[in-house]
Parts: C-alpha cells; structure tokens; sequence
C-alpha cells in the first residue's frame, strides 16, 4: 500500500489558500478515483481505495501544519510502512511559480513547518515529495499572510493545471517511475 499525505490546515476558512494546496491534490485525486477521504483516524482525513491497480490511503493530517508529523508518523507506524519506500507528502512550495511543480526523491524540510515536522517525527528526510508552487510573498508581506492567503483568480487557474500534473506524476512515483516523473515535470 502506498500513502500519499497532502498538507494543508484543517479549518473551513483555510481552504483553498495556498498553504492548502497538498488537501487541494488530495481532494482532486479522491474525486478521480472515486475515494472518500472521510475517515478520522491518526489525526487525520483518510481514505482507502485503489489507483491503477495499487491499494493507496489518501491522507490529509487534521493537526494543522507546523505538526503534520504526529498525524503521518501515526499512519506509518500503524500500517507498519516505510516512509521511504511508501509515502509521497505533497505541499506548497513559495519558491516555485505558480502552475509550477517539482519532485524530490528526499531532502531538507527547506525552511517548511510542515516537512519539518514529518522529518522529526518519522526520523528520516529520505520520503518522495511533491512541492506545488504558490509563488515568492510579495516585498514587505509577512510569510504567514501569504501562505494563508488565497490565489488571484489568474494564479488559480495555473494552480488546477498543477493539481492536474501532481496528481499524474503521484501515479508514475507509485509506479517506480520517480524518475520519469521528475523528467516530465521538473
């Protein structure tokens, strides 16, 4: 089984903000897949179903994002799973473009809260990621305000076309094809 975690924060009035994009992913690939990702457990949304052919639990941690590790370290050591062999974390990323992917095999949390959060609590930085672009905050803005901020309605349309790509490259990656994905999309 693969687990594939969006980050985002749990309240009405963070939807669709930036900091929300990894829920925004979740949801598309549940409406794709005709998975409901209405469960509460481990501190989080999660969903069981199957995506070409592979068991997958769609996770979305309800613990807000500065401590989305105690909700994924939960989920991993529940089903007895290696975050490096079979977990994917999608979240925003402001040094990206809106529109706007990247795919990393591992890595640092990059000064991310959330990603911060998921090394400390798993012990390993070595898990598959998708970071989808929110763009840089704007000169004098404090981070938090932009991340919880919503896109302009041109950014937006950019931002469905990136669920789009980070859905399709979820796949490759739970296929064994990170690499191919990463040659698509980065």
């Amino acid at each position: 089984m693969y687990v594939i975690v969006g980050l985002g924060n749990p309240d009405k009035k963070y939807e669709h903000t930036r900091h929300n994009i990894g829920f925004d992913v979740i949801d598309a690939l549940a409406d794709k897949y005709n998975i409901s990702v209405t469960d509460k457990k481990h501190k989080a949304l999660c969903g069981s179903g199957v995506i070409d052919g592979m068991k997958v639990l769609l996770v979305k941690p309800q613990t807000y994002m500065n401590l989305s590790g105690e909700s994924v370290a939960e989920v991993m050591n529940f089903y007895k799973l290696d975050p490096e062999e079979k977990m994917i974390v999608i979240f925003d990323d402001i040094s990206l473009e809106p529109g706007r992917i990247r795919i990393r095999k591992k890595g640092s949390a990059g000064g991310h809260n959330g990603i911060k959060s998921i090394i400390a609590m798993t012990g390993t930085q070595g898990f598959s990621r998708i970071k989808v672009g929110v763009g840089e905050k704007p000169q004098g803005w404090d981070l938090a305000d932009h991340v919880l901020g919503r896109f302009s309605s041109e950014d937006r349309a950019k931002v469905e076309e990136a669920i789009g790509h980070a859905m399709d490259a979820a796949v490759l990656m739970m296929q064994g094809e990170t690499d191919k994905a990463m040659n698509i999309y980065n």
